[in-house]
């Protein structure tokens, strides 16, 4: 997690509609080998693209021509679950109890349901989501454009990137083409498809307005995804859907907006996405690579506010890196030798001039293979070999 020493409050939702569906404010709503069981391909390839129709080709823009080729692999997911209502608290006081005995009344549970929506990655089925659209289900109701509807299992979710993978029993279903989010540039197209306020196949367009924004940037410290953002309009109900290119391949998966602003929304890269979902499908759970150590981006400002600090006891010189403010106790970082005030400069020969390249430097390795770090430790270099674990999924350090 990166800490600042001037935080704001960022307000963000997530994007799905019904009980809880704002990860911020409430919890709910909003196995995989290169070819599947049936031997067909995970992924969409030039054998199970969707064609565009000589009268898309010839008659419209490229962006409804994009979305007439995704479009029947853009679905509904619907999600329920089943909440104990305990009733007010009065109620359970046992005061009440000793007195009423069993004529207080018993507690009802309620469904709390919710919208999003998903894009299925291959012909026999297989879906990808957001986490926060599913969690808490272990079965879901998935719509097609076409009216079909299946009863989806929920085969895995990651909350640490808000990804899941979602199965229905089908074959010969239309699918996604995924495309290379890593090449981006602002001020290309993005095109959002989804169901936003419950209103299927919603199309919006837009372009790329940045690419990197932290998790932090964006209002929620505990992922770890550096965010794409887009102007194309993205609302409650969106979230789990595909951001597009002008080529109608799947750039990004829609995930997030800004509560405070107007225009920004935010998704998952289709890399980050692709990663996450083969674990889930072939294991049901991914494990992300953990440091523990939490970091700050030096600036002039801020390594004079760290020398200012008593609290810390150190002294930086340097006024670029990134700053280690907290090494957590037992973490690989500490086991490695890493120390608060310690600057990082490199990770495996890559310079790293901001927490997020830590981040994905750290998110790029692999469990038990030792990371050269190079730190700037009181005015003297210094290189320690840090075994990364596996991540604690309550925990948003690195």
């Amino acid at each position: 997690m990166v800490l600042s020493f001037k935080q704001l409050a960022i307000g963000t939702s997530l994007l799905a509609i019904g009980g809880g569906a704002a990860l911020i404010s409430s919890h709910y709503n909003d196995r995989l080998s290169s070819s599947s069981p049936s031997g067909l391909p995970l992924f969409a390839n030039q054998s199970t693209k969707i064609a565009v129709s000589d009268s898309a080709t010839n008659n419209s823009n490229f962006i409804a021509a994009a979305v007439e080729k995704v479009g029947p692999a853009v679905v509904r997911i619907d999600s329920a679950r089943r909440v104990n209502s305990q009733g007010p608290d009065a109620l359970r006081n046992p005061l009440f109890k000793r007195f009423f005995g069993d004529q207080l009344p018993a507690p009802e549970d309620r469904v709390e349901r919710g919208t999003g929506s998903g894009f299925i990655v291959s012909a026999d089925g297989r879906l990808v989501t957001n986490a926060h659209v599913v969690s808490g289900s272990d079965t879901v109701e998935v719509k097609l454009k076409d009216g079909r509807t299946f009863e989806g299992k929920v085969v895995g979710i990651d909350p640490v990137t808000d990804v899941a993978a979602v199965k229905i029993n089908a074959s010969n279903l239309p699918s996604v083409q995924l495309g290379n989010s890593s090449t981006l540039l602002p001020g290309q197209w993005a095109i959002a498809i989804g169901n936003p306020f419950g209103l299927d196949n919603t199309v919006t367009a837009g372009i790329i307005s940045a690419l990197d924004r932290s998790s932090s940037q964006v209002g929620v410290p505990d992922k770890r995804v550096s965010f794409i953002q887009t102007d194309a309009a993205i609302n409650p109900g969106n979230s789990g859907g595909p951001l597009l290119n002008d080529r109608g391949e799947v750039i990004g998966i829609n995930t997030a907006i800004r509560a405070d602003a107007q225009g920004l929304g935010f998704a998952i890269p289709i890399e980050t996405a692709r990663r996450v979902v083969e674990q889930l499908f072939s294991k049901g759970r991914v494990e992300h690579p953990f440091l523990g150590i939490q970091m700050v981006d030096l600036t002039p400002t801020i390594r004079d506010e760290i020398n200012k600090d008593q609290g810390t006891q150190v002294n930086v010189s340097q006024d670029r890196g990134v700053y280690v403010a907290r090494v957590l106790d037992n973490s690989p970082a500490a086991q490695g030798g890493m120390q608060q005030g310690d600057v990082i400069q490199k990770i495996n020969g890559a310079q790293v001039k901001t927490a997020s390249d830590v981040q994905a430097q750290v998110e790029s390795s692999s469990i038990g293979t030792p990371l050269e770090v190079e730190v700037i430790r009181g005015n003297q270099p210094k290189t320690i070999r840090v075994r990364p674990g596996a991540f604690p999924t309550n925990r948003a350090d690195q």
